[in-house]
């Protein structure tokens, strides 16, 4: 799970020009622990609160994956909260599945009804394995929430930026379907993988900056 640290440099390049603010979600990073399984909503509305007790609205929102599913959810909601939204390897959509994945996830619960530790090391993504039981239970809640509607309903004024390496959220899925959503967003594609804004740093930022000022 990230942390605020990966956006080191847009941190540092960003304070040059406005007050950042970056927190780190609870269970992720640095922050406290949750105690019962946190959907998008449970996030979306910590983010409220934390936009609410320092006061900060009107603001310049940047999104990377998971974060990004919670701008999505919270301005979907309130939409006045935010002035401009820049997202990178945004994350949100339910892709179709087929018949393959339903028969893994059978094998998955017959196998962990009587063997639940062996189940749970050898189904599910690296990702999802370094997981505790309770994130575990968080991690299944966020991913299988399909956005689109959420996504649908964004009316700031958008840039979507994506690495052209990324395979986690390929901007030809995610990105491309996000685009065509968010009415006037516009679709960027540079350098680099699902950490694109930290391998290119310098044309990131610098995109963004554009954007932020137009």
């Amino acid at each position: 799970m990230s942390c605020k640290e990966s956006f080191y440099y847009q941190i540092k390049y960003f304070s040059q020009y406005y007050d950042v603010v970056a927190p780190d979600f609870p269970a992720f990073g640095k922050s406290y622990n949750i105690e019962s399984a946190w959907s998008v909503g449970d996030y979306a509305d910590w983010l409220n609160c934390f936009l609410q007790e320092l006061k900060i609205k009107n603001c310049f929102i940047l999104a990377h994956s998971f974060g990004a599913r919670v701008a999505f959810k919270l301005l979907s909601q309130k939409p006045d909260l935010c002035k401009k939204l820049c997202v990178t390897g945004g994350a949100g959509i339910v892709k179709p599945r087929d018949k393959s994945y339903y028969k893994k996830v059978k094998r998955y619960r017959l196998v962990k009804k009587f063997f639940p530790a062996f189940a749970e090391r050898r189904f599910g993504s690296d990702e999802y394995k370094k997981l505790s039981p309770l994130l575990k239970e968080s991690y299944k809640k966020i991913v299988n929430e399909d956005l689109s509607a959420c996504v649908a309903k964004i009316t700031c004024p958008t840039l979507l930026i994506y690495g052209k390496e990324d395979s986690v959220t390929p901007a030809s899925e995610e990105g491309a379907t996000f685009n065509k959503l968010i009415k006037g967003s516009r679709l960027c594609l540079i350098g680099g993988g699902h950490f694109c804004f930290s391998q290119y740093p310098d044309e990131f930022n610098s995109r963004v900056l554009q954007f932020f000022r137009e």
